[in-house]
């Protein structure tokens, strides 16, 4: 399976909505279920983004989002996102853009902190994200709606490793 690591272009918009209908992917993530083809196109199309895309025999199956901060104390680090297509999870894509977004801001945007926010139940993730260097910082208790219950968020980071 070849999979190629490109940024996001305005192009990609169908095959991100294909992925955002799942609610198996929404449920995981910030965003609600049903969002509508706009609404998706909108998350990745704003300044202060920075997302790459993996595209699998010309579509786009997954994407991971650098959300840049623009707080002028805070301009070294960068919240990130993410989601792949349901028929390929658990295939390394995750892995995949995971590694490119990490390879972007070491050593192209200068950032010297990754963070994000998993879903507490979300275990495979987590086992993903610590084995690209994250580590749990916290947890924000009772933070997030999901399926009809208030779900944890841990929190995980991952700092440059020659600033640590």
């Amino acid at each position: 399976m070849t999979i190629t690591i490109r940024h996001c272009d305005p192009s990609d918009n169908t095959d991100l909505f294909e992925i955002y209908r799942h609610t198996s992917v929404t449920e995981n993530s910030s965003q609600l279920p049903y969002l509508g083809r706009e609404q998706v196109a909108d998350l990745f199309h704003q300044a202060g983004h920075y997302t790459l895309v993996a595209e699998r025999e010309g579509k786009v199956v997954g994407h991971v989002t650098l959300f840049l901060s623009q707080k002028p104390r805070d301009r070294h680090g960068a919240m990130l996102a993410i989601a792949v297509h349901p028929d390929m999870q658990g295939q390394g894509v995750g892995k995949r853009l995971m590694q490119a977004a990490i390879e972007q801001a070491d050593h192209w945007l200068n950032l010297v902190r990754l963070e994000l926010e998993v879903q507490a139940d979300n275990a495979p993730a987590q086992a993903l994200y610590r084995s690209l260097g994250f580590e749990q910082e916290g947890v924000k208790r009772l933070a997030t709606f999901k399926a009809g219950h208030y779900q944890d968020l841990v929190l995980m980071a991952r700092i440059r490793p020659d600033q640590v």
